[in-house]
């Protein structure tokens, strides 16, 4: 077997990474290393009524820890959502005492307090989003620094830190650079990128999210496995994030079915936390592809979720693009079942089916009406499905082709 050059490349992760089942009661102490003052960012209500957030909150205070709940969110994080948690930040920051300035040790100037984030996907986006935002020398609304409709503002101070609490298996937001935002009026989803949004401590613990209802679990998990399939096959695709997909991809195709089936089980929810965390390190290194950038539109005109969009247009995405990856859908599928084809179309070919039958195993609708997107809103997604995910998908779309295939799916 011949082995393929390697050009050069980077890589970015997380600078720690802790996962187990329970490992939640580790909050204040990994916590402790930050900062003095966890400014919460809290996602859905099912965690308070259970109590998980009680008992994290416990840990921090037995670590000395004060904590200030500065936002909670049950939707994808807008603009408003962003500006409005950066000014109660900034009100509570207001007369802070500056000689903690002379205590950090790493030229760090954000003083004793760090951002918690505990939750899903949006909860961490806010939370990233607000602690890059609150430091900058602008105080201008997030939107100025969203990429293809603000005024073009960069991230150019050092964020608060950010220890970031997943609780959905699916998004893989914990170990991204980026930080996604929506707006209905105008209608846009665009992202607020740094690589100083990586998140300095990332607490994974699968039992956090057993409470996570069947349809959320198919819809999240189905968006881990299109990041794992869209990073892997991706034109800017890194063999680092390349083994992380594979290995992401391999875990959630064998977990999500018993996940959603019953959210108890501590090895399906375990294998797509895993499988979450490797997909947001995978698709930080590498992007994504045309499932994503239409998903975006879907969920700006037709206020679809977006792991339900995700899973909608993948298959539709494999097909699109086998023409020009098949060669990696033929790998990634050795990968992920270990099987023998004669041919790499063939493997490619069962790549495909094999996850069309997996979203329908899941409840994954088939067609766009089906998630309420009206035929006439059509060419609007198209033209708003262009942008970072797009640019990394392995074929190029003209907007005509974009079209002729969602109205297909219709």
């Amino acid at each position: 077997m011949s082995i393929a050059e390697l050009g050069p490349y980077d890589f970015l992760s997380p600078p720690k990474i802790v996962f187990g089942w329970g490992r939640r009661r580790e909050a204040g102490a990994l916590a402790a290393t930050l900062g003095r003052r966890a400014l919460l960012v809290e996602g859905s209500r099912t965690l308070r009524q259970s109590g998980a957030i009680d008992e994290i909150l416990v840990s921090l205070t037995s670590a000395g820890i004060e904590t200030v709940a500065v936002a909670a969110i049950s939707h994808e994080p807008e603009v408003h959502d962003i500006d409005r948690t950066v000014a109660a930040i900034r009100e509570l920051r207001t007369g802070r005492r500056s000689s903690a300035l002379l205590d950090e040790p790493t030229g760090d100037t954000n003083g004793d307090d760090f951002v918690l984030a505990v939750g899903g996907g949006s909860a961490i986006d806010l939370a990233k989003a607000a602690a890059a935002l609150v430091t900058q020398n602008e105080n201008a609304s997030v939107g100025d620094y969203l990429e293809g409709v603000g005024r073009g503002l960069q991230i150019t101070q050092p964020p608060l830190p950010v220890m970031a609490m997943p609780t959905t298996g699916g998004t893989g937001t914990e170990a991204t650079k980026n930080a996604v935002i929506s707006s209905y009026h105008p209608p846009f989803k665009k992202s607020l990128r740094s690589e100083r949004m990586l998140p300095r401590i990332v607490l994974v613990d699968p039992e956090l999210s057993v409470s996570v209802p069947p349809a959320i679990t198919a819809w999240t998990g189905m968006d881990a496995i299109t990041q794992c399939i869209e990073s892997y096959i991706s034109r800017r695709a890194k063999p680092v994030a390349q083994a992380l997909a594979a290995e992401g991809l391999r875990r959630a195709v064998g977990a999500l079915v018993e996940a959603v089936r019953d959210g108890r089980s501590r090895t399906a929810r375990e294998a797509m936390s895993h499988a979450a965390l490797l997909s947001g390190m995978a698709l930080a290194n590498s992007g994504l592809g045309m499932a994503h950038g239409v998903a975006a539109a879907l969920g700006v005109h037709a206020r679809v979720p977006h792991g339900l969009a995700c899973a909608v247009m993948l298959p539709a995405a494999l097909a699109t693009n086998r023409a020009v990856c098949e060669l990696l859908l033929a790998r990634l599928a050795r990968c992920v079942w270990d099987e023998f084809w004669p041919s790499d179309a063939a493997a490619a070919a069962a790549m495909i089916e094999r996850i069309d039958e997996l979203c329908q195993a899941v409840g994954v609708p088939r067609q766009l009406r089906e998630l309420g997107v009206r035929r006439e809103q059509l060419p609007k997604i198209a033209r708003d499905s262009r942008g970072n995910s797009m640019d990394g998908n392995p074929r190029t779309l003209t907007d005509d082709e974009l079209l002729r295939l969602l109205e297909d799916l219709w």
